[in-house]
């Protein structure tokens, strides 16, 4: 009979073996290149075992020799990096209006960009061009066909993380109760059990703030909100250094919380609250303007840095709303930053000053308030941070256990 001890041991030498690996693997991916001896004394353990895990990672191809780093002496030593090239993100902004894509490898690199015109259609037609753009961004990233895939897939909406279905998406014809996951996926392969557990969907507000997060104004702030103003308008937050999802999934919808609720909130900021509000001053309020009906959101922020009086009424106006929106979360939440995207709140120029002072009359604690750095590719960017982290240990758990 096998005593107890020797199951122990027995349960226990595989464990510590894998931790070794990911432990160096994790050492290596954080400061490369770097050389066996300075892995040993970072994390403290001993050089064989250390190379004993290297060895297993060259094999796996997670990692590889390199050139050192820098003019000093080396002594001979080999030096190691990571192998991006053995996972791959492919991150998909779905609109209204527009597909976003983008192919990154396991280094958060981009290797592939797309952007497609894919006009008003319903979500099935949406989840048809997804496919096809998967398959352009893959061959024009040269992925390999041993290599890990995620696909990270931003929707408007409210977002069952359990099942992949999403709420509340009425931008998109289709979308209300949708199982874009489970959609995609299909639509991605023709045996759908290869790429389960491999297409996550998320909201693209949250998304934009995770983007915030590593790459953004949010990167050194561990409690920060992201108000999006374009087609629609949404919030996320980060709150202890973690995206705050909320219990349904529903965090930062802030229509819910305002007069009028989603469908006829006086307060709403969004595009196409803005174009009607410029349409009805254009003609009652009898103020000298430049504009004439329909215009864009574009077309009054181009009038009012031309000096157009009623197109800077109307900016005024815009900037009133974002306040009024960021109030809320600024008095709940009492976060640190507020970043203002989307097409609409990236007009820094105009906003930012307005919207400050705003803020500062309702809360008596106003957040600093930032435009995102990221322009437009701030849901695609917290797309690579949410899909790296998930590739990078499918690949480890695969390869390494």
């Amino acid at each position: 009979m096998t005593s107890e001890p020797s199951r122990l041991q027995a349960a226990t030498a595989p464990m510590l073996k894998a931790l070794n690996e990911r432990t160096v693997f994790e050492t290596i991916r954080s400061d490369h290149p770097i050389s066996r001896a300075e892995i040993s004394r970072r994390v403290g353990i001993s050089k064989p075992t250390v190379s004993a895990a290297l060895t297993t990672l060259l094999d796996t191809g997670l990692v590889r020799e390199t050139a050192p780093g820098g003019d000093g002496p080396t002594y001979g030593a080999l030096f190691f990096e990571p192998v991006p090239e053995a996972g791959f993100v492919i991150g998909l902004d779905i609109g209204g209006r527009y597909l976003r894509g983008v192919i990154a490898a396991l280094d958060g690199e981009e290797r592939a960009r797309e952007l497609v015109d894919i006009g008003p259609c319903e979500i099935a037609e949406i989840v048809a061009h997804a496919a096809q753009m998967r398959l352009r961004l893959l061959r024009d990233a040269g992925v390999p066909k041993d290599a890990e895939q995620v696909v990270i897939a931003a929707a408007p909406g409210v977002v069952a993380q359990s099942t992949g279905r999403v709420y509340q998406g009425s931008t998109i014809p289709g979308l209300d109760g949708f199982p874009l996951a489970e959609a995609l996926a299909e639509a991605f392969s023709s045996a759908p059990e290869e790429l389960r557990g491999t297409v996550f969907v998320e909201n693209d507000i949250h998304l934009a703030a995770l983007g915030e997060q590593w790459r953004g104004v949010g990167a050194e702030v561990d409690d920060f909100a992201v108000l999006s103003v374009g087609t629609g308008t949404g919030a996320g937050l980060v709150l202890g250094g973690r995206l705050h999802r909320g219990r349904n999934g529903a965090a930062g919808e802030i229509d819910f919380a305002l007069e009028g609720g989603v469908d006829a909130n006086p307060y709403d900021p969004c595009g196409p609250a803005f174009e009607r509000l410029a349409a009805d001053w254009i003609e009652f309020r009898g103020e000298p303007t430049t504009l004439r009906g329909p215009v864009t959101p574009e077309q009054i922020f181009e009038a009012a840095r031309n000096g157009d009086r009623l197109a800077g009424l109307l900016v005024a106006e815009e900037a009133r709303r974002i306040a009024v929106y960021l109030a809320p979360i600024c008095a709940v939440a009492d976060v640190e930053l507020a970043v203002l995207a989307g097409g609409i709140g990236l007009n820094a120029d105009l906003l930012l000053e307005p919207v400050r002072t705003e803020l500062a009359k309702r809360v008596p604690y106003p957040p600093r308030v930032e435009v995102s750095p990221l322009g437009e590719a701030g849901v695609l960017t917290g797309a690579i941070a949410r899909g790296t982290a998930i590739a990078l240990d499918r690949v480890l758990a695969a390869r390494i256990g």
